[in-house]
């Protein structure tokens, strides 16, 4: 199952997410529910939760149907919180 999973992704959703610097990543699957992890650009951004409802589930859904719901695991990218202590190293853009 997951192999069709990544076989839509990569058709259906990757596509789109790749023209906006990010990527998906199926995490797991269980009781219908697939749990995706959303990475690059993709990754925290305020839209996330929209894009995996509206684009994600609904190819991932309608291309299989035991997939039932697409679940987004929040999470903050390594690169992301090594920006943030970089700022507050002072290190941060304009300064020093």
């Amino acid at each position: 199952m997951m192999e069709q999973i990544e076989q839509v992704l990569d058709q259906r959703v990757r596509p789109y997410l790749h023209g906006h610097g990010g990527e998906v990543e199926a995490v797991s699957l269980e009781d219908g529910v697939l749990r995706v992890r959303l990475l690059g650009h993709c990754s925290g951004c305020p839209s996330a939760t929209l894009t995996t409802e509206q684009i994600i589930q609904e190819e991932v859904c309608q291309a299989i149907p035991e997939v039932k719901q697409v679940v987004l695991i929040q999470e903050v990218s390594e690169d992301l919180l090594e920006q943030a202590r970089a700022i507050l190293r002072g290190e941060g853009p304009g300064r020093g």
